[in-house]
């Protein structure tokens, strides 16, 4: 019951079947989630569709020349039977930086870096590269 975790592998079997977009039910976490792969250069684009009763988002996937997919793979680091937390100098560096860390802090979800320059800690969600 990760809703998080199967958010991520929606997106990670996107990419696996080559598709050009996914469509998932909404949710803040999620649209919080994407919000930073896209800053992040992970996807292109999202959509949210406004509709009852649930809202749907319309992610945009990216790919490099040789549909060589952005998200190469992720590892889901918190679960729900074990929680992670880091502190602001103890979050974690995905491939030495190179890769992407998001965390849960008390401002909302962010990178890793970004809660570093913020000198906030909190939960590790996930590792992308």
């Amino acid at each position: 019951m990760d809703t998080t975790a199967d958010f991520l592998i929606a997106i990670k079997n996107g990419y696996l079947a080559k598709k050009t977009a996914i469509t998932v039910n909404a949710s803040k976490t999620r649209m919080a989630l994407v919000k930073i792969l896209k800053d992040e250069g992970f996807v292109e684009d999202y959509q949210v569709t406004e509709s009852k009763p649930v809202s749907k988002l319309t992610i945009n996937l990216r790919y490099f020349e040789k549909n060589l997919p952005a998200i190469a793979n992720l590892k889901k680091v918190s679960k729900p039977s074990v929680r992670i937390y880091k502190g602001y100098d103890k979050v974690p560096l995905t491939l030495s930086g190179a890769g992407l860390t998001i965390i849960s802090t008390p401002e909302g979800l962010m990178s890793g870096r970004d809660a570093r320059k913020k000198h906030l800690g909190g939960e590790v969600i996930c590792q992308i590269w």
